[in-house]
């Protein structure tokens, strides 16, 4: 029996056609700026998200690190959502990396307001000095929400008001954008850093790109080379992700269209609790009678490989992707069926 999985949208593989265009990519030494392929995907990168430059990098986190090492100081606060995946799934870099303290602010599905984050800004001598606004769009916690533009637009003029720099971590931005009909410049082109991933919803099988001001990719060009993410024939890579942005954004919105299917027949399953309107990009989130790590081994069991938000201890994540199809899903919630009545 093949596993359905959706575990998360990082999985995919690339199609035949994406691995056709990696295999007859044009190469050279990135090191020294003699890649082709990767100058075209962060020229290309750059247009579309509004800033001026960016810069190809091996994961998201690193994206996301780079930027806080360069907004930042020792003894720096970074302001965020307290579910952020800056502070939950990047292994401690904040503080091992960086000296930066968080200061999480409790949100509601992953928004917080303009006033929690001007409450937030220190303004005494003796604490940590209040450094960076970090922002997350898609919020990958919250199961995918979306950042309404208007609330978003006056977040980040409450955190430039405080003097604030404003980092976006756009990892699956293009689900926001394509969920809401608004192009993902509208988001990042307010602020002064975004990191978007291409092997997450757009299923390239490596990397992210970090943008913003030409002088700060100079710098970020620097920072990655001393946390070893500087690569030499990196196109063959690039390439993979130059196709997934020209291919593979728009066909996000069938993952939408296949997340809001699986939550509708969620709903319908004795002792599942899900909220199908909550759906919004490609992830549902439910609650299912048995403890996390129990229920995923009886989905496993039964072919469907799942996930956790770790927000609590029945909260189970199902991420819809590329390699789901509409047949998956109905073929997943049968299995389902079966693992919660065996």
């Amino acid at each position: 029996m093949k596993p359905i999985d959706f575990r998360s949208d990082t999985v995919t593989k690339p199609t035949a056609a994406m691995r056709r265009a990696m295999a007859e990519a044009d190469v050279g030494d990135d090191i020294y700026g003699e890649d082709p392929t990767v100058r075209r995907l962060e020229e290309r990168i750059a247009e579309v998200l509004g800033l001026p430059a960016a810069l190809y990098v091996p994961s998201g986190t690193q994206a996301n690190q780079i930027a806080m090492g360069l907004h930042c100081r020792q003894g720096d606060e970074v302001i965020a959502e307290a579910n952020s995946h800056i502070f939950h799934y990047e292994s401690g870099a904040l503080s091992g990396l960086w000296g930066v303290q968080p200061a999480p602010l409790p949100g509601s599905h992953g928004l917080v307001s303009a006033e929690q984050v001007t409450a937030a800004v220190r303004t005494d001598f003796v604490g940590p000095r209040s450094r960076l606004l970090s922002l997350e769009n898609t919020h990958n916690r919250s199961g995918g929400r979306v950042w309404p533009l208007a609330l978003f637009r006056s977040v980040v003029e409450a955190g430039r008001k405080a003097g604030l720099a404003v980092h976006l971590d756009g990892a699956r931005l293009f689900n926001a954008a394509v969920a809401t009909g608004m192009p993902a410049s509208a988001w990042a082109s307010l602020t002064d850093s975004t990191a978007v991933c291409f092997s997450k919803g757009l299923g390239a099988p490596v990397g992210s790109a970090i943008l913003g001001s030409r002088e700060f990719i100079e710098e970020a060009r620097r920072l990655r080379k001393r946390l070893g993410g500087a690569m030499r024939q990196v196109g063959i890579l690039a390439a993979g992700a130059l196709y997934a942005l020209e291919h593979n954004v728009e066909r996000l919105a069938e993952d939408h269209v296949h997340a809001r299917r699986l939550a509708a027949g969620l709903a319908e399953l004795p002792g599942v609790t899900v909220v199908p309107g909550q759906v919004e990009t490609n992830m549902v989130v439910a609650e299912f009678p048995l403890p996390v790590r129990e229920m995923l081994g009886k989905l496993a069991s039964h072919g469907v490989l799942a996930g956790s938000t770790g927000t609590g201890p029945h909260t189970v994540r199902l991420v819809t992707h590329l390699d789901v199809s509409s047949a998956d899903i109905d073929e997943g919630l049968t299995r389902i069926r079966r693992a919660l009545a065996g």
